[in-house]
C-alpha cells in the first residue's frame, strides 16, 4: 500500500499553541502490512530525514511496537484504523497515535517488565514490546476518550551526543 505523506507547513498540531507544525498525518487500516508500509514511508521519506540515524532507529522500534500492539490487541478479530500525526517544534518531532479499538486492560498501560527465566527456552513468546517501549521512551501516556485510544510519549536521542535533537512522540 503506497503512502503519500504530505507535509503541511502551515498547519499547527491540534490544541497546540507552541508553534508545532504538522509535518505528516496518516490514517491507515490496522493491519500488519499497513503498519509496515506506513513505517517504511516515514523512514524513507523526508519527514524524519533530519533526525539522526540512531534516533530514527529508536523511533522506528517504538512506533512499530506501539502500532503492532494496536493491530494485535485493540482490533483483535475486527477491522479498524490507526491514525498517526507527526509534527515538528524546534529540535523535536512529535507523534500522536490513536485508534478506536478495545481499550487497554483497566485503562492502564501494561507494566512492561522484563520476564526472568532460567533458560532461553523458558522465556515467554511475547511481552517484550512494552518493555522496549518503556525502556526507549519517557513521559509515556495513555488515555481513553469515549471510544478513542490515545498513546503519547517522548523518545530521547542521546545516542546523537549532547545537544542532539529529541524525537518526541506526543
Amino acid at each position: 500500500m503506497p503512502f503519500e505523506i504530505h507535509p503541511e507547513p502551515d498547519a499547527v498540531a491540534p490544541g497546540d499553541t507552541g508553534g508545532r507544525v504538522v509535518i505528516a498525518h496518516l490514517s491507515f487500516p490496522a493491519t500488519f502490512p499497513s503498519v509496515r508500509a506506513a513505517l517504511g514511508a516515514l523512514m524513507a521519506g523526508p519527514v524524519l530525514a533530519t533526525v539522526p540515524e540512531d534516533a530514527r532507529g529508536t523511533a522506528e522500534i517504538v512506533l512499530a511496537e506501539a502500532m503492532n500492539n494496536i493491530v494485535e490487541h485493540a482490533y483483535v478479530g475486527v477491522s479498524g484504523e490507526i491514525t498517526l500525526t507527526l509534527w515538528q517544534a524546534g529540535g523535536e518531532v512529535g507523534c500522536r497515535i490513536t485508534d478506536r479499538g478495545l481499550s487497554m486492560p483497566d485503562d492502564t498501560l501494561p507494566e512492561g517488565s522484563l520476564a526472568m527465566a532460567d533458560t532461553p527456552a523458558d522465556l515467554p513468546e511475547g511481552g517484550f514490546g512494552w518493555f522496549l517501549i518503556r525502556s526507549l521512551s519517557r513521559d509515556l501516556r495513555y488515555a481513553r476518550y469515549g471510544t478513542l485510544n490515545e498513546l503519547t510519549f517522548v523518545l530521547d536521542a542521546e545516542q546523537s551526543g549532547p545537544g542532539g535533537p529529541v524525537v518526541s512522540v506526543l
